[in-house]
C-alpha cells in the first residue's frame, strides 16, 4: 500500500480541473454566465423594477395626452355626430321664461284693443298735364281714437277734432291690422272732440269709462296711441297725473290769439303726434281721458296734456245725438279774478278783501241772457245755483256738464262790493 503524501494530494485536485468536462456541465456554466451579465446590465441602467415602472408611468402619460388633443376631433368624425361650419366653439346659453304681470300690463291688456288708428284722407289739389291742376285723395294725417260704444252694428269712436278735420274719407286700422271706412257723427272745434262710427262685426274690445274727477296728483297714468303714425300703433307710455284743472289757451282760427281756455289734465307720460285722440288710462284700465296735445319746445319735457273724461261725456253724448255741440249760454265774456291786478280789484271791482277767487264779467252781449237777466260789465260771479266758482273752468264745467238749454240759472255776483243774486234763462250759444 502506497499513502499520498501533501504534495500528492495538491498535485491530484489541479489535475481534476485539467479533467474533461461534460456536455452538460459545459452548457449550465454558460447559461450561469449569461444570467451574471444580465444581471450586471440591469444594475448599470439604474433600473430594475423601479425603471421599468417609470418608464410604462411616463408612456401612460403621453398617450393620454395624445388622446385628449385628437377626442373633438374624432368626436366629429364618428356616427350621427355633425360639424359646425362657423369655425367657433358652441356657446350654451341658458334661458329661463318668466311672465311678469304688474298693475300696469293689467291695464295696458284691458285697455289696448279698443285703441285704434284713424287715417285723414283728403282732397288734394297737383299740377297735371301741362301745370294744369287736377285732385287726387291722399292720406294727410293720422292719428288715434277709442272704441266706447257698440249699439247694434255700429261701433261709436272718440278721437280729437283736429284728427278727423277736413276729411274726404275716414279709415279706422283697428288692432289686427284690418281696416274698416268710418263716417263722421259729430265733431266741437272748442274741445277738440270727435265721433266717428264703424261696422261692430270686428270689434271686440269696448273701454271702460273711469271717473277723472278722483284722480289724484301723483297717480300713475298710462297714454296708449299711435305717436307718429300707424307705424307705432299700440304704443304705450307711462306717467302720473301731473296736474289737475289745467287750463291752458287754444288757438282754434290759427291767428295766433287764444279763442278758448282748455280745460285738460297734466301729465307727464310722453304724448307725441298721432297720439292725439288716443286714450289715458288709470291702473285699473279705466278710459279717464282722451289725450290732446303736447307743447312742442325745445326746453319743455314731459308736459302732454289729455282732456278729462268727465267734460268729454257730455261733449260725446250729445254729438253721438245731434251731430254737433249745442250749448247753453249765457252771453258773456270772462277773465278768471287771480289774473287782474290787486289794484283793479280794490279800485275798480271794489271787491271786499276776503274775495281773492272767482270771475269777472268783461263784456255782455245785448240781448243775451245775461243781459235781460240785469247782469253788467265788472260783476264777478262767485257762486252758480249754489255751487262755489272760483275759475272760468268751474262755470263752464257747471255750464256744461250740469245745464241744459232753457234751463234757468241762478248765480250770486259782488258788484261795487255788494252779494247780488240774479237769474236768467240759458238759450243756444247759435241764437246769438
Amino acid at each position: 500500500m502506497s499513502y499520498l503524501n501533501d504534495d500528492d494530494k495538491n498535485s491530484d485536485f489541479l489535475n481534476n480541473d485539467e479533467i474533461q468536462k461534460s456536455p452538460l456541465q459545459e452548457r449550465l456554466e454558460r447559461e450561469e454566465k449569461e444570467m451574471q451579465a444580465k444581471r450586471s446590465k440591469k444594475k448599470d441602467g439604474g433600473g430594475g423594477k423601479g425603471g421599468y415602472f417609470f418608464s410604462g408611468l411616463i408612456g401612460v402619460i403621453i398617450g393620454a395626452l395624445l388622446v385628449w388633443l385628437m377626442l373633438p376631433g374624432l368626436v366629429n368624425q364618428m356616427p350621427g355626430t355633425t360639424t359646425s361650419n362657423s369655425g367657433k366653439n358652441e356657446t350654451t346659453i341658458n334661458q329661463v321664461a318668466t311672465e311678469v304681470t304688474t298693475d300696469v300690463t293689467g291695464a295696458v291688456e284691458k285697455a289696448s284693443g279698443a285703441v285704434v288708428g284713424i287715417t285723414n284722407i283728403q282732397e288734394v289739389a297737383s299740377g297735371g298735364f301741362w301745370n294744369q291742376q287736377t285732385t287726387q285723395d291722399k292720406e294727410t294725417g293720422s292719428g288715434s281714437g277709442v272704441i266706447y260704444k257698440v249699439e247694434g252694428d255700429t261701433a261709436f269712436i272718440v278721437t280729437n277734432n283736429h284728427v278727423i278735420e277736413g276729411a274726404k274719407q275716414l279709415e279706422v286700422t283697428m288692432q289686427d291690422g284690418s281696416k274698416e271706412e268710418a263716417q263722421l257723427v259729430g265733431s266741437d272745434v272748442w274741445t277738440d272732440l270727435a265721433v266717428i262710427s264703424i261696422s261692430a262685426k270686428d270689434v271686440k274690445t269696448v273701454a271702460t269709462f273711469g271717473n277723472s274727477d278722483v284722480l289724484k296728483q301723483g297717480e300713475t297714468v298710462i297714454a296708449i296711441g299711435n305717436p307718429l303714425g300707424l307705424e307705432f300703433y299700440g304704443s304705450v307710455t307711462t306717467g302720473v297725473v301731473s296736474g289737475k284743472d289745467r287750463s291752458v289757451p287754444v288757438d282754434l282760427n290759427g291767428d295766433k290769439v287764444a279763442d278758448w281756455q282748455q280745460e285738460v289734465l297734466q301729465t307727464d307720460a310722453a304724448i307725441n303726434p298721432g297720439n292725439s285722440g288716443g286714450a289715458l288710462v288709470n291702473l285699473a284700465g279705466e278710459l279717464i281721458g282722451i289725450n290732446s296735445m303736447k307743447i312742442s319746445e325745445s326746453s319743455v319735457e314731459g308736459l302732454g296734456f289729455s282732456i278729462p273724461i268727465n267734460s268729454a261725456i257730455p261733449i260725446i253724448q250729445e254729438l253721438e245725438k245731434n251731430g254737433e255741440m249745442k250749448r247753453p249760454t249765457m252771453g258773456i265774456s270772462l277773465v278768471d279774478l287771480t289774473d287782474v291786478p290787486a289794484y283793479y280789484q280794490q279800485q275798480t271791482l271794489k271787491l271786499p278783501k276776503e274775495i281773492t277767487t272767482g270771475v269777472v264779467i268783461t263784456d255782455v252781449i245785448a240781448n243775451s241772457p245775461a243781459s235781460k237777466a240785469g247782469v253788467k260789465q265788472y260783476d264777478v260771479i262767485v257762486e252758480m245755483d249754489g255751487k262755489k266758482i272760483e275759475t272760468s273752468i268751474d262755470l263752464r264745467k257747471h255750464l256744461y256738464n250740469d245745464k241744459k238749454i232753457g234751463d234757468t240759472l241762478t248765480m250770486k255776483v259782488y258788484r261795487e262790493g255788494k252779494l247780488v243774486e240774479l237769474t236768467l234763462t240759458l238759450t243756444n250759444s247759435d241764437s246769438l
